[in-house]
């Protein structure tokens, strides 16, 4: 489990604490499908919590308009800063070098103490080589990888759970459906597609419900310091 300082009343979080977090996507929607309930929680426990965002396709189009909503609705109080790009859908590895210079863009100008991106295990090629640009910019950072349900049936072993509270996890699926009206049509994007996941990987770590991520490497101090 990994656990951050709480913020203080003020709402910074000093030393040790969590200032600010990035955010990692192909797609816009895939953030708030892989991560929206942690992103409510910790956004909610953090008040101007700095969260960098970039997309890298969508730019240009309805999707950009939604993923700007959303990402608003799903970070409340925080120092939002979101990029989305006009990559094309499905083609990200006919466009590495525009990619892997777009997230280098991304670690010049953040820092984060967490960063969300989809895992290198996923089957949607866009996700998977996105993934693998992300140890290349962020070597020193603790990546969390989010999983997002398809028909590929790519869903793993997890390593890693975020608890989300009844109200967080049902507020995911009614932002979901509220911001993402390109959306609706796909089979799969439900409510019981999401608080179904949401329920089997809360079983997974003894809560009613739970985002769950992938992690390659992680760092611990058992000295506290």
């Amino acid at each position: 489990m990994i656990g951050f300082r709480p913020a203080g009343a003020d709402g910074t979080t000093g030393n040790g604490g969590m200032g600010s977090v990035a955010l990692l996507a192909a797609h816009c929607d895939d953030l708030a499908i892989g991560a929206g309930g942690s992103l409510l929680t910790v956004c909610s426990a953090r008040p101007g919590l700095r969260v960098d965002a970039l997309v890298l396709s969508g730019g240009g189009t309805e999707r950009e308009d939604e993923e700007h909503a959303a990402l608003a609705a799903f970070c409340p109080g925080a120092d939002l800063r979101l990029t989305v790009l006009k990559l094309p859908d499905g083609r990200l590895p006919a466009h590495w070098e525009e990619a892997k210079a777009a997230v280098e863009e991304l670690r010049a100008r953040s820092d984060p103490d967490l960063l969300f991106a989809p895992h290198p295990a996923d089957a949607h090629q866009d996700h998977r080589g996105l993934a693998r640009l992300v140890p290349t910019a962020f070597r020193d950072h603790q990546v969390l990888g989010y999983e997002i349900v398809k028909w590929d049936g790519d869903l793993g072993r997890p390593q890693v759970y975020q608890p989300l509270a009844a109200e967080v996890a049902e507020a995911k699926v009614t932002l979901l459906q509220q911001h993402y009206p390109s959306q609706r049509r796909r089979p799969w994007y439900d409510r019981e597609a999401f608080l179904g996941l949401a329920r089997i990987r809360g079983i997974e770590c003894h809560a009613r419900y739970a985002e769950a991520f992938h992690v390659n490497k992680l760092t611990i101090d058992l000295a506290g310091g």
